[in-house]
């Protein structure tokens, strides 16, 4: 990933209502959602999340496909995996047992890390 893919991915970001979309998708994983079931999750009206969920997937950090009538959305995880490697390439000057704090994962299961 270059700087100019990163930064639209951080700009796609940087609106609660996008990040709450794509970290919910993140969670459920490659199978998606539909728009529809992301909209009620999220307590969006439809046709408000239409246009956060295009902002996403013209970033690149969501995938959508059709099925049917209706659009599924999922975390496109090779863009997160990317951007994440953008984010720490240059982490503790390749010294990555430094960076130990940086790359774990955190306990997905506690709530108050989410």
């Amino acid at each position: 990933m270059d700087q100019a893919d990163a930064i639209d991915a951080f700009t796609a970001l940087a609106h609660p209502t996008r990040l709450e979309a794509f970290r919910l998708l993140v969670r459920i994983g490659p199978k998606g959602l539909p728009a529809l079931e992301v909209s009620r999750r999220l307590g969006t009206k439809p046709s408000t999340l239409s246009g956060h969920l295009s902002i996403l997937k013209r970033a690149g950090v969501l995938t959508a496909t059709r099925h049917q009538r209706e659009i599924h959305y999922s975390a496109n995880l090779a863009s997160v995996n990317a951007l994440v490697q953008f984010l720490i390439a240059d982490c503790c000057g390749g010294q990555i047992e430094n960076c130990a704090e940086i790359v774990a994962l955190p306990d997905l299961t506690d709530p108050l890390q989410s």
